[in-house]
């Protein structure tokens, strides 16, 4: 046995220990298979083989057997032998080399140039199988992950920029001396690679060495030697393109974004070289940006890709979901349903589909569609989650719950589908199962909803007794009465359709995070970043910006979000403001005009807000350099104000003021009139505040008489029949069906001190009558 070590490992010099070590290890792992006196038996030899200890076709080529030779003395196979020739053997010997090498190794465009560099791969295909051996036998098996998505943005997601890698991520035992070992021994070949002859064949001996390293997931290790490659051919895409997977896999993707640009730069500088390479980098930078969060910008270079190669499925898939990531339905339709033509068993570009024509309302296709990527992949967790919430939406709560179901068993701590499994068991009218889900999901995250969900069943599990005693049934336990009924009392209690229409705003200011955005920012980037000036085919001059770059501003302004935050913020702002600001749909925005519509929503005082919002309606070029603005651009902004935030109001207003030839001008005490007006401006911005202040008090032990779930925010009291309704059910203008009554009179209260105020003030007035 030591002799055959030795043997089929002729370029490394064991010592008598290392070979004794070898010995006591196999025969340790192969003790069944040890035949007294006689040693490991053939069975035994051919179980190491199986079980990666050692290669075959290497071993055969290092002992010098030939395989075609030894076929001839087959009686079977003489007349098979007796025909071969040269070129015969010579194919046989190629077959041979290509059986033990990873399919990247004999490609034309990434393969191994040097014969030494042929052997540092032997040696360190070995050092990797025995590592892995010795991982494998210490902690049973090496340390995976379950790579599913995250569910919750509503689009699958590709896990990275090879999909080698994308179902299980291995992860190695980095603390241990057998690693150490390892590492040792990587750098004596990493070292042979650097004294290598020429240049060019250290650089082939690195790449060949990131590449095995990259097939067995060592992407720290590789990530080494694709940075070497870089120094010693900085001009060369290939090893710029490995360390970007390398970055991307190992979560930096900003870093990775980085090493995409340096290939895509070469890559461009090289001509037709790197022509076959290009849609790939392309594909890859824009995943890189997606895991920045930078949707829009992604978009982009998976257009590149796929007009460079339009037979690229995955292209198409990946362009189709960013579509649906920023809210472009109908575009992100298109995209997918091409990659599904082109790939006919793409179950993500099913999944994503699915979701753009639900989004679309085309829910019953959206099924169909769902149900096709499922039966391509039964245990696809973005299928069956989103499928899920479409059930929930078209009130199917007990489908719902048997998705929400499937998508534990793959994923038994995906929180979020426990809550939803636990609420879609509630409208299906299985109280005491809901309650089960949602303590599990309670021990799956302690989320202050969770608790509120409790308290809430607890609510409607009261509500249910005592409608079973005689009480109103909880199934129409409402009513919504029209408008001219909802009295408010006093000048601080808000209008109902005031009300809504601001919860609507704050609803777009919690998504984007805007309200942590200080609006000083806004002023910083217009001092800091100028934009060229460029005019539109009517000839205004405009800063106009593509929604790529106006990404790149937004990131910069909610810098404090995660990528998948981000994400979620710009689909909104796509959505409510890009949508209307860019109405002739060409991709490009006025700066100036967006900056002045975010700025009554960022976070700061108002006064702050209306004077920067002014000051961005000063920085554009037909007001630069004066202390007034034109009132037609007053006037246009005004009107896109209320178009964005007051969608009622619509756009066809907007015409009116386009043709407008009035050059009077506003100076900002006039620009504040316009703004405040409260039925021709934006006067619902002190409503706005209030939410802004007030929506995270709690009142006590307080539960709304319509939703049952802890008043949040205002609570509005009902003056005759004393009960009370948090914003959202005021809004909408519910009221207990147990209340009947010819109008409705409600009073506003903060807090609840607010309300102990009243009480003891109205206590004071009957005693004075009293006296």
């Amino acid at each position: 046995m030591a002799l055959l070590v030795g043997a089929v490992n002729p370029r490394v010099k064991f010592s008598d220990e290392q070979i004794s070590a070898i010995l006591d290890e196999v025969f340790r792992t192969y003790g069944e298979f040890i035949d007294g006196d006689k040693g490991l038996t053939y069975e035994g030899l051919l179980r190491t083989y199986d079980d990666g200890a050692g290669d075959v076709d290497r071993d055969f080529d290092a002992l010098g057997l030939d395989l075609v030779a030894d076929a001839a003395k087959e009686p079977l196979a003489a007349s098979e032998a007796s025909s071969s020739s040269i070129v015969d053997e010579r194919m046989a010997v190629e077959t041979q080399k290509k059986q033990r090498t990873a399919a990247w190794a004999v490609s034309p465009n990434h393969g191994i140039v040097f014969d030494d560099t042929w052997k540092i791969v032997d040696d360190l295909e070995l050092l990797v199988k025995r590592l892995k051996m010795k991982q494998s036998k210490e902690g049973g098996k090496l340390k995976n992950e379950n790579f599913d998505a995250y569910s919750d943005a509503g689009w699958s997601r590709e896990l990275g920029p090879s999909s080698e890698i994308s179902e299980k991520r291995v992860f190695w035992e980095e603390s241990g001396h057998d690693y150490a070992v390892f590492l040792k021994e990587l750098g004596g070949l990493r070292g042979r690679a650097d004294g290598a002859r020429s240049r060019e064949e250290a650089f082939d001996g690195h790449m060949a060495i990131g590449r095995v390293l990259y097939e067995h997931q060592l992407f720290k290790e590789a990530l080494v030697s694709f940075k070497r490659a870089c120094e010693l051919q900085p001009v060369d895409v290939r090893p710029h393109f490995r360390a970007g997977n390398c970055l991307y896999v190992l979560g930096r993707f900003k870093d990775a974004k980085e090493e995409f640009l340096l290939a895509l730069e070469a890559a461009e500088a090289g001509g037709n070289q790197w022509s076959y390479l290009l849609p790939q980098i392309y594909v890859n930078l824009g995943i890189a940006l997606e895991g920045e969060g930078m949707v829009l910008s992604a978009c982009e270079y998976y257009r590149e890709a796929a007009i460079l190669c339009p037979t690229h499925f995955r292209a198409l898939k990946l362009l189709g979901s960013a579509l649906f990531g920023v809210g472009e339905y109908r575009a992100a339709v298109k995209a997918l349903e091409e990659a599904i033509f082109m790939k006919p068993d793409y179950a993500d570009a099913h999944c994503d589909l699915a979701s753009a024509l639900h989004a679309m309302g085309e829910d019953e296709r959206a099924i169909e569609v769902f149900q096709k990527a499922i039966d391509l992949k039964p245990g696809h967790v973005d299928a069956l989650y989103n499928l899920g919430g479409l059930y929930m939406d078209l009130g199917r709560f007990q489908r719902a719950s048997e998705m929400y179901t499937r998508v534990l068993a793959v994923w038994p701590n995906h929180w979020r589908a426990q809550l939803n499994k636990a609420v879609s068991l509630l409208g299906a009218g299985e109280t005491e199962e809901a309650k089960r889900a949602l303590k599990e999901a309670l021990k799956m995250t302690n989320r202050v909803e969770l608790h509120d969900a409790i308290s809430h069943l607890k609510q409607l599990q009261k509500k249910k007794n005592k409608a079973s005693n005689g009480g109103v049934s909880g199934e129409a336990s409402f009513v919504i009465i029209e408008p001219s009924k909802f009295k408010a009392v006093g000048e601080r209690t808000t209008g109902r359709q005031e009300l809504a229409t601001a919860l609507q705003i704050r609803a777009l200011q919690r998504v984007t995070r805007l309200s942590r955005c200080s609006v000083e920012l806004l002023k910083k980037e217009m001092s800091e970043h100028d934009v060229p000036v460029s005019y539109s085919g009517s000839g205004v001059p405009e800063k106009s910006i593509r929604k790529p770059n106006l990404e790149q501003i937004l990131h910069r302004l909610l810098s404090f979000l995660k990528p998948e935050t981000f994400q979620g913020a710009v689909k909104a702002i796509n959505e409510r403001i890009l949508s209307v600001l860019d109405e002739n749909g060409s991709g490009r925005l006025d700066l100036g005009m967006f900056y002045a519509i975010l700025a009554p929503i960022c976070g700061g005082p108002p006064d702050r807000r209306k004077r920067i919002a002014f000051d961005a309606l000063l920085w554009r070029p037909m007001n630069e350099d004066g202390a007034n603005i034109k009132k037609v651009d007053a006037t246009i902004y005004i009107k896109l104000l209320r178009a964005v935030y007051l969608p009622s109001q619509g756009v066809s207003e907007l015409m009116e003021v386009r043709g407008d030839s009035d050059t009077s001008m506003v100076s900002f005490s006039e620009f504040l009139v316009m703004f405040d007006d409260p039925d021709w401006g934006f006067g619902i911005m002190p409503t706005l505040l209030k939410l802004e202040t007030g929506d995270r008090n709690r009142h006590g032990s307080t539960i709304c008489s319509v939703c049952r779930y802890p008043v949040i925010g205002s609570r509005f009291k009902e003056t005759k029949s004393h009960f009370s309704l948090c914003n959202q059910c005021y809004s909408e203008g519910k009221v207990p069906s147990s209340f009947k009554q010819e109008e409705y009179r409600f009073k506003e209260y903060g807090s609840e001190g607010e309300v102990m105020k009243d009480k003891c003030m109205c206590f004071n007035l009957q005693s004075r009558d009293d006296k």
